[in-house]
């Protein structure tokens, strides 16, 4: 079991080397456009909190829904949710059903693709709401034994056109619904694969201390 879970830990860990290019790419071009979110009055946030379906790995999803509480208490801007995993929506619907408008399944089974962060995106961009914001919350990896829940920014169409320095970019008006879905795309599998290799850690070493206990 142990020569398994190392091995699932060194593919996880080479799928978030490699969307990490993805993510900091869009983040790279967001920092020189000067991209902030939109502060407007009245609009809400979107979240879009990254786990699972599976358990036996800890407090792992157990943290990120603590996260998401103390980020949608009563002195905190109104805010929408969309969450990816099972276990995310069994904590956080008991606490936070109401803030719910979107919920994905299935994800995390195997190595996140960017296909799988590319469907979801499609799906976000499709709300009705017009959010001043969206945060993506994962788990983000620091060491093999170590994680500690953090937030990517994705930001809205408007937030991207209203950045000082985008006209810089060149990019045509009609083009700037999809550059917002590929980056938050990006964004998304940065988030999926981090969050993964964080569970596949945590759960090889549940597996640990399982052993020393028995």
């Amino acid at each position: 079991m142990k020569i398994v879970a190392s091995t699932k830990l060194t593919r996880a860990q080479r799928a978030m080397n490699e969307s990490r290019k993805y993510g900091e790419t869009s983040q790279e071009v967001f920092e020189s456009a000067e991209t902030k979110p939109l502060e407007a009055e009245g609009k809400k946030t979107l979240y879009i909190v990254c786990s699972s379906d599976k358990g036996l790995c800890g407090g792992i999803h157990s943290g990120l829904s603590r996260f998401m509480r103390r980020h949608l208490g009563p002195n905190h801007q109104p805010a929408d949710l969309v969450l990816i995993g099972e276990k995310s929506r069994a904590q956080l619907s008991r606490t936070n059903g109401k803030n719910i408008v979107l919920s994905f399944a299935g994800i995390g089974k195997d190595v996140p693709t960017f296909a799988d962060a590319q469907a979801i995106a499609d799906q976000v961009v499709q709300l009705p709401t017009d959010y001043s914001d969206i945060k993506i919350v994962y788990n983000k990896f620091i060491n093999a034994t170590a994680y500690e829940a953090s937030i990517v920014e994705a930001f809205s169409e408007e937030a991207i056109a209203n950045s000082p320095n985008f006209s810089a970019f060149e990019v045509d008006e009609e083009l700037l619904s999809n550059l917002r879905e590929y980056a938050l795309a990006n964004s998304l599998y940065w988030a999926l694969a981090e969050g993964h290799a964080c569970e596949i850690s945590a759960r090889r070493n549940a597996m640990d201390v399982c052993d020393r206990l028995a």
